[in-house]
């Protein structure tokens, strides 16, 4: 009996390990800090007939530090940084809350500062992750959130990528609604009006 509640007490440990061809894989994502990318986002709501498209720059800078700049169709900027969010829009006060009310932005945070540190430790303690796929060709990472309050609004997090370059990341809600981010060269390719077809497509394509 004790030794079976000392394997318990064990499990999460080495159960939220990568298998090591994810480990290798997310290695290989590690970039310097500051790590910066071009995305273009197109968020299908179900309130909505048509996606709502932005684009801007992801930039990790370090430790817990990232920054969303949208610089189209309107210029915004969100800084995490300490636990805390800061919204600035032109010709407004800047906003601050805690990172604890935006579930989504937590999910972002985790997923993609690990990534670019190439931290496979640091996302195995956020996410369950599942890899497929090849290096050379297409691969993808598949992540469920662990903690309960990320994962009562962010379903799942994919990755598609190929080489060492992530080039799209969906996001998944729970409320059905979905956010699919090109990434890197493949955001300048967002189409004028978007669908999951054709974004899937875009994601799959190989690069060139």
């Amino acid at each position: 009996m004790l030794l079976l509640a000392a394997w318990l007490v064990s499990l999460p440990t080495w159960a939220s390990t990568p298998a090591p061809d994810a480990q290798a894989l997310i290695a290989s994502l590690g970039r310097p800090a500051p790590a910066r990318t071009a995305f273009a986002e197109a968020r299908f709501m179900k309130l909505l007939d048509r996606p709502l498209v932005v684009s801007g720059e992801l930039a990790w800078l370090g430790g817990d530090r990232l920054q969303r700049t949208v610089t189209a169709p309107r210029a915004e900027r969100f800084t995490i940084a300490d636990g805390e969010v800061t919204q600035e829009r032109t010709g407004r006060p800047a906003r601050h809350f805690s990172l604890r009310h935006a579930p989504q932005l937590q999910g972002l945070l985790d997923s993609f500062t690990a990534l670019l540190s190439g931290d496979s430790a640091r996302l195995a303690e956020a996410f369950r992750i599942e890899r497929s796929g090849s290096d050379a060709t297409h691969w993808t990472l598949t992540l469920t959130p662990r903690d309960a309050r990320v994962a009562s609004k962010v379903t799942s997090i994919r990755i598609d990528g190929q080489a060492d370059e992530p080039r799209c990341m969906v996001m998944q809600e729970s409320d059905g609604d979905v956010a699919i981010d090109l990434l890197g060269p493949l955001a300048a390719k967002m189409p004028a009006a978007p669908t999951r077809a054709a974004l899937a497509a875009l994601c799959q394509q190989p690069a060139p």
